[in-house]
C-alpha cells in the first residue's frame, strides 16, 4: 500500500490533494506529532510519503526536525507556494528531501511514489543478494577435532610453553605474547597470537639492516592502487607478515611505482633475540595459536590468516574462495614450503589455499598434520 500524509491546516491545499487521482491513500493531520504517530502505524512494507505545508520558516524547521529525529528514513516533501531561494538551504538542513507546488498535478506526485517504489525494490534485491553471498561454516567434525587437539596439545606442551615464556622474559623486556590483527575465514578479523621473537621496538631499526635484505634486488610487481604524492605517511609504522616485514612508507610507495619490491626478509636478522632464533627454527613461536584454535578463531589445519593489508588485496572473485575455509595453524602450502627453503611464490600459495578450501576433508587434514610434524624444522635460519 501507498500513503500520502499531509501535515498542515490549509483547507484549499488539503482539498486539492485529496481530490487528485493518486496511487496512494490520502490522510491529513494538523501537526508533526500526529504525523509521526500515523507514519509509525503505517510503516512496514508500505510506502509512506510526508507532505509538509510551508508556513512560518522557524516553526516549519523545528517541526521538520522533530519528524526527522523520530523517523530518520522518512521521505519528506515541502509543499510550497513559490520557490524561496533564501530559505531553501535551511529547509534542506532540517531534513527536506524534495519540494512540490501546492497546485501540483497527480502525475507529479505519482512519479515520486514510483521512484520510491523502485528504490524499495532495489534495496530488497540488494538485501537478497547479500544473503545469497557464500559464507563458510566450519563443519562439526572439524570443530570437535580442533577442541580435542588444541586442549590435549596445550596440556602436553604446557612445560615447553612455560619455559619459553620465562626465557623470553629473562632475555629481553616486553610482552611475552605478540598480538597482531589477522583476517580469517569469511574475512573475520581476530587477534593472532605468537611468542615474541624480536627485541621490543626492533622494527623501527629496519632500515639499519637494509644490506641484509634478501629481496632488495628482486622485482615482483603487484596490482596496487595509486596514492597522491602529498599523502602523509608515518615511516615508523611497520607492517608484519609471516615471511617479511615492510614499512608502511615503502608499502605505499610500492603501490604507486609497481616496480620496487619492498618486502624485507633479513638473513640472520639481528633484530631477533637468541631465544627468538630457537623458537622460530622449531616453530615454537607459533604454539600460542593453540589458544586461537580453542577459542574458535582458527582451526588446526586451514589457510594461513593474513595481515589486514594483505587481505585487502584479495577481495576479487578469483581469490574470495581462499576465505571460504578456516584459518589454520598449518596448511597445504606450509607443508609444501617448509623444508624447501620457502620457494613457493605468492601466486602458488594463493592457488594452494583455494585448492584446500574446495577440497579439504578429515583425511586430508590428517595427512597435512603428519607432513607438518616431519617438515617443521626449517632448513634456513631466516
Amino acid at each position: 500500500m501507498q500513503y500520502l500524509i499531509y501535515v498542515g491546516k490549509n483547507k484549499e491545499n488539503i482539498e486539492h490533494f485529496s481530490n487528485l487521482p493518486l496511487k496512494a491513500t490520502f490522510q491529513a493531520v494538523s501537526n508533526s506529532n500526529k504525523a509521526t504517530q500515523t507514519i509509525e502505524r503505517l510503516r512496514g512494507n508500505n510506502i509512506v510519503i510526508t507532505f509538509y505545508e510551508q508556513d512560518d520558516v522557524e516553526k516549519d524547521i523545528a517541526e521538520i526536525k522533530k519528524i526527522r529525529k523520530k523517523l530518520p528514513n522518512q521521505y519528506i516533501v515541502l509543499v510550497i507556494r513559490s520557490f524561496d531561494k533564501d530559505n531553501s538551504l535551511a529547509y534542506l538542513r532540517a531534513g527536506i528531501n524534495n519540494t512540490i507546488s501546492n497546485q501540483a498535478k497527480a502525475e507529479n506526485i505519482n512519479e515520486i511514489f514510483d521512484f520510491l517504489k523502485r528504490k524499495q525494490q532495489e534495496q530488497s534485491e540488494q538485501e537478497k543478494s547479500r544473503e545469497q553471498i557464500k559464507k563458510f561454516k566450519l563443519p562439526l567434525w572439524k570443530r570437535c577435532f580442533d577442541i580435542v587437539f588444541s586442549s590435549l596439545a596445550l596440556i602436553c606442551l604446557s612445560p615447553l610453553l612455560i619455559i619459553t615464556a620465562l626465557a623470553i622474559r629473562i632475555e629481553s623486556k616486553g610482552q611475552i605474547i605478540y598480538k597482531s590483527k589477522r583476517v580469517g575465514s569469511n574475512y573475520r578479523i581476530f587477534d593472532f597470537l605468537k611468542f615474541r621473537s624480536m627485541y621490543t621496538g626492533a622494527d623501527k631499526h629496519l632500515k639499519d639492516f637494509n644490506d641484509l635484505n634478501q629481496y632488495q634486488t628482486e622485482v615482483e610487481p603487484e596490482n596496487f592502487w595509486g596514492v597522491d604524492d602529498d599523502t602523509e605517511i608515518d615511516e615508523d609504522i611497520v607492517l608484519i607478515s609471516d615471511d617479511f616485514v615492510i614499512s608502511e612508507h615503502d608499502y605505499i610507495t610500492q603501490k604507486t611505482q609497481e616496480q620496487k619490491n619492498s618486502f624485507v626478509k633479513l638473513e640472520n636478522d639481528p633484530r631477533i633475540t637468541k631465544v627468538g632464533h630457537i623458537i622460530r627454527k622449531y616453530s615454537i613461536d607459533e604454539l600460542p595459536q593453540l589458544i586461537n584454535i580453542l577459542k574458535g578463531d582458527m582451526s588446526v589445519v586451514g589457510n594461513r590468516p593474513l595481515p589486514l593489508y594483505e587481505a585487502e588485496l584479495l577481495t576479487s572473485d578469483e581469490y574470495i574462495d581462499r576465505f571460504m575455509a578456516p584459518a589454520g595453524l598449518t596448511g597445504l602450502w606450509q607443508v609444501e614450503k617448509r623444508g624447501d627453503s620457502g620457494k613457493l611464490s605468492a601466486e602458488e600459495r594463493k592457488l594452494l589455499d583455494i585448492k584446500y578450501a574446495k577440497t579439504f576433508s578429515f583425511w586430508m587434514d590428517i595427512k597435512i598434520i603428519l607432513k607438518t610434524v616431519t617438515a617443521f624444522v626449517q632448513k634456513e635460519d631466516v
